[in-house]
């Protein structure tokens, strides 16, 4: 069976759509075997999928190829996922600052700022 890249990921739900899979992947977010490919690139069972997220990337190896998109519940059967711990503590605490960076309207209260200017103030000393 042949597949196209761009698809299988569609497919197994690493992208919500078949476009933006594509874009991913022209974008480099996306490797197969730590190698840049084309959308249109034929995938085989035992290829390993990188997905580059923030500053994490995530790995998974082919299992088997399916062209039609799957349930969420169903995927584990097409990919196994490798990712390593250390890379998903990194995507986690990525998540945490991002969570509190939102919580905040990005810009530092009077006080922050105070406590801002003392710290510059200070730091050639």
């Amino acid at each position: 069976m042949k597949l196209r890249v761009d698809k299988f990921i569609w497919c197994v739900r690493l992208a919500k759509t078949r476009s933006t899979a594509a874009d991913l992947i022209t974008k480099h977010k996306i490797r197969i075997n730590k190698q840049d490919v084309k959308p249109a690139k034929e995938i085989s069972i035992g290829d390993t999928i990188y997905v580059y997220k923030n500053n994490a990337i995530f790995s998974y190896t082919v299992c088997k190829l399916i062209d039609k998109r799957l349930s969420a519940t169903l995927v584990c059967e097409y990919i196994t996922d490798i990712t390593s711990e250390e890379e998903i503590k990194k995507y986690k605490s990525y998540i945490e600052a991002q969570k509190h960076y939102k919580d905040s309207d990005g810009k530092p209260t009077k006080k922050d700022r105070r406590s801002l200017d003392e710290f510059l103030d200070h730091w050639g000393e």
